[in-house]
């Protein structure tokens, strides 16, 4: 029986579980694609009887870029309230919690899926990041539920719960160099969407030295001088990182103490080992461990369940196998969490602690195992009117309980790109909407580099302001960082709009002081002044900056400077007069 199964995915998160589903699937007897929303043909939806569906919701409550074009098909009017009367589904949601719009691209999907006349066989399922488990402590149960509600419908029953699953299949390769360094360039971005390509100007630390945080500012420029790009406020960049050549040396140094038979200049085809998946875009030509190591395997990542049930496929220490098989279950997820996700173990630190399972690791264990690089997306702080497109990027190093310290991927490649080099970006379109009228008031609250998408929304009203001799509606801006000498991004340009009356301005430096002052704080000082701008003047608000605490601090304040008429505040985000981009 058919069973199509699609997913919307921004980072990787909700593919991986739709994959899970898809192979348990095929032990229930199920024949059937899995694959991304956005290399489905939407239109054929109405002929399908039985699919899954598993969607992420990113920023706040928006579907992922790769479920846009088929929301705006299932959106149409025109579509007739039985256009799925003969379609059973169900539905997983991949959120977090402390954003708003919890899981809203999943709940709209649901509604709407039901408004067409779908039948759902089993609840509306919602993987929350805050669980104490993760999305896991959410999605093992429901699939679990989702085959109990299959057997139910379906009268099905499990043929054979041993069936390995694989994704693909390799064969040794021996083409010529040229092809591979061809090849290699491609690897630089293998998306699907068109990059550009951007020199970078500079790279420079804004924060001291003795800062505990290394916060960068990238200047990027269009390579192509004579082509003009252009963008939004909020609009971001996306780039595709590589692993550090440290990381890639050390990968290669696990494998070659084991004589596997295989190494850095190895090259592999690879094909899909079943004709309703789709190959990788990294896998299109072939390609060596070296340039898979460097490019495409995320060799920083947490490994997930799967990642351990591949490892344990060859192993023959028992102890290590039951250890490994457990961490690929539900009942060993309190150990897995503890093992992985709260120190934060790499995918290079498991391999050294189960030598036995790396010492019979396969080439095909390998692709089958190692997660892909995803992009990092990154708000544009310029305005396109000023021809460079700059990044504010904080540099992510921390310390667990581990001996060496945790580092970020993207952050860590870009703090170390030196200037005039080349690199790829993909240009995409905001989640975040301003009003077309430039008199239109604006209160702009942001916390650290989350200053970024509103320096690009504030250059962007100068240009037009200086420039263009337009009109321009009352700015007032919130700002809050540990300290005005250390972490005070962009001070200059905040010099400068207060010095062309663009702005009113209100600076929270939360370590300077004898009390520690937040940018909520502020706000509450500013009641009267927030009241007639959102009440009276019709002021839109927009909150910027980590999802932690601030974001609902920052709503408490704005609903008491309102007498506590929280339903306003409600009615705002609903015409999206009230906006958050936040980020954990």
């Amino acid at each position: 029986m058919r069973l199509l199964i699609l997913y919307a995915s921004q980072t990787g998160t909700a593919q991986d579980v739709a994959e899970q589903i898809w192979r348990e699937s095929r032990q229930w007897g199920f024949a059937g694609p899995v694959v991304s929303i956005e290399d489905y043909d939407i239109q054929q939806l109405v002929g399908e009887h039985l699919v899954v569906f598993v969607v992420a919701t990113t920023g706040d409550g928006v579907e992922p870029d790769t479920m846009k074009q088929a929301w705006r098909f299932l959106l149409k009017r025109s579509l007739p309230k039985t256009s799925l009367m003969h379609m059973q589904y169900a539905c997983l949601g991949l959120g977090d919690s402390s954003y708003t719009k919890f899981n809203f691209a999943a709940k709209k999907l649901d509604k709407r899926l039901q408004n067409l006349g779908a039948v759902p066989v089993c609840p509306l399922g919602l993987c929350d990041d805050q669980h104490d488990y993760g999305y896991l402590g959410a999605s093992l149960p429901w699939i679990e539920g989702l085959w109990i509600s299959l057997k139910s419908t379906l009268g099905l029953g499990k043929r054979n719960q041993s069936l390995a699953v694989n994704k693909y299949l390799l064969e040794r390769d021996s083409s010529p160099q040229v092809q591979l360094q061809d090849h290699e360039n491609k690897l630089l971005w293998n998306q699907k969407h068109v990059s550009h390509n951007f020199v970078l100007e500079e790279n420079s630390r804004t924060t001291p030295e003795n800062h505990f945080q290394d916060v960068r500012l990238l200047r990027l420029v269009n390579e192509s001088p004579d082509q003009i790009l252009t963008w939004q406020p909020g609009d971001i960049v996306e780039l595709q990182p590589h692993n550090s050549m440290e990381n890639v040396e050390k990968f290669f140094e696990i494998l070659s103490e084991y004589n596997l038979g295989f190494g850095p200049a190895t090259v592999v085809r690879v094909t899909q080992s079943h004709s309703d998946l789709v190959l990788p875009q990294a896998y299109a030509s072939s390609i060596s461990l070296r340039n898979a190591a460097k490019y495409v395997w995320d060799l920083c990542a947490r490994p997930r369940q799967r990642f351990f049930e591949v490892l344990a496929q060859n192993c023959t220490d028992e102890m290590e196998q039951t250890k490994l098989l457990e961490f690929s279950t539900a009942v060993g997820l309190e150990d897995l969490i503890s093992y992985v996700n709260r120190p934060r173990r790499w995918i290079l630190e498991v391999l050294q602690d189960f030598p036995n399972a790396t010492a019979r690791l396969t080439l095909e264990q390998l692709f089958e195992m190692m997660p892909l690089i995803q992009t990092r997306s990154f708000s544009i702080a310029s305005d396109s009117s000023t021809r460079s497109l700059d990044l504010l990027v904080a540099v992510v190093q921390y310390k667990t309980i581990l001996q060496s310290p945790r580092l970020g991927l993207c952050s860590n490649w870009m703090k170390n790109l030196p200037s005039g080099i080349i690199i790829k970006g993909a240009i995409k379109p905001a989640t975040m909407t301003w009003p077309k009228d430039l008199t239109t008031p604006m209160i702009l609250v942001a916390t650290g580099t989350g200053i970024a998408p509103l320096r690009c929304l504030l250059q962007q009203r100068a240009h037009a302001k200086i420039a263009e001799g337009c009109e321009i509606g009352p700015l007032v801006v919130f700002f809050g960082c540990r300290n005005k000498t250390s972490d005070f991004h962009f001070e200059d340009d905040f010099n400068k709009w207060l010095e062309v009356g663009l702005i009113e301005s209100h600076f929270a430096f939360s370590r300077d002081g004898a009390d520690k002052v937040y940018v909520q704080h502020l706000i509450k000082q500013q009641k009267e002044h927030i009241s007639d701008l959102i009440k009276k003047q019709n002021a839109s608000v927009y909150v910027v900056g980590s999802s932690n605490s601030m974001p609902k601090s920052v709503k408490e304040a704005f609903i008491e400077s309102l007498d506590g008429d929280s339903d306003y505040i409600d009615e705002m985000i609903k015409r999206r007069r009230y906006q958050e981009e936040t980020w954990s």
